[in-house]
């Protein structure tokens, strides 16, 4: 049994997340474009490959196993990025959605360190806490990426560990390989204070 994730739109100040759509190919193309250097361990599909990015996307949709979302500047009305709800798990009575990964997010260079990343995740843990009543939200990142290691951990996560060879690896050259991964969480009782923290950091660009 499967739980309909739905197709939310997420209404920020500065980013709007809303269900992503192969009408968001230009846009994404032409983000991904521009200087690729921090993308070493995240999959970002080149120009020529994005429309084929969201047509996989779409079919993980599809299959019950995620809600793809476009990152939309509010600024700009272009999308600038994706990320989404992955890896939706239920509470043993098969009816509620007990635990859900927030993942494939990505954001072209211009976006980054805008704000718009810090209040995308705002969105998404919000939606998923006070909406859905999840027990749980959880990332993984490859564990080399110290950088979005950083991130996460200055917005309030909970490092768990790493997995050993838990997921496919995004790295030039390591295709059909697989990776280590750094696993973080937030739990409800600790969601108020993380909610805070992401609060805060986003006000520094309002």
């Amino acid at each position: 049994m499967t739980f309909d994730l739905g197709s939310p739109t997420l209404e920020g100040r500065l980013v709007r997340l809303e269900p992503l759509e192969q009408r968001h190919a230009d846009d994404l193309a032409a983000a991904a474009s521009v200087d690729r250097s921090s993308y070493a361990f995240t999959w970002v599909p080149t120009t020529s490959e994005v429309p084929d990015y969201i047509a996989a996307q779409l079919a993980r949709r599809d299959a019950g196993k995620l809600a793809p979302f476009a990152q939309i500047s509010v600024a700009t009305g272009r999308a600038v990025g994706c990320t989404g709800y992955w890896d939706p798990r239920l509470w043993p009575d098969g009816d509620r959605l007990c635990a859900i990964e927030v993942g494939f997010t990505w954001l072209g260079a211009a976006a980054q360190g805008t704000g718009i990343n810090v209040e995308a995740k705002l969105l998404l843990f919000t939606y998923a806490f006070e909406t859905w009543d999840v027990a749980r939200v959880d990332l993984k990142t490859d564990a080399r990426n110290a950088r979005s290691r950083a991130a996460l951990e200055k917005l309030g996560l909970r490092f768990e560990g790493v997995l050993r060879n838990w997921s496919q690896s995004w790295a030039p050259g390591e295709q059909g390989r697989l990776r280590d991964s750094a696993m973080f969480s937030v739990v409800p009782t600790e969601w108020p204070a993380v909610r805070s923290t992401m609060e805060a950091r986003l006000a520094r660009f309002l």
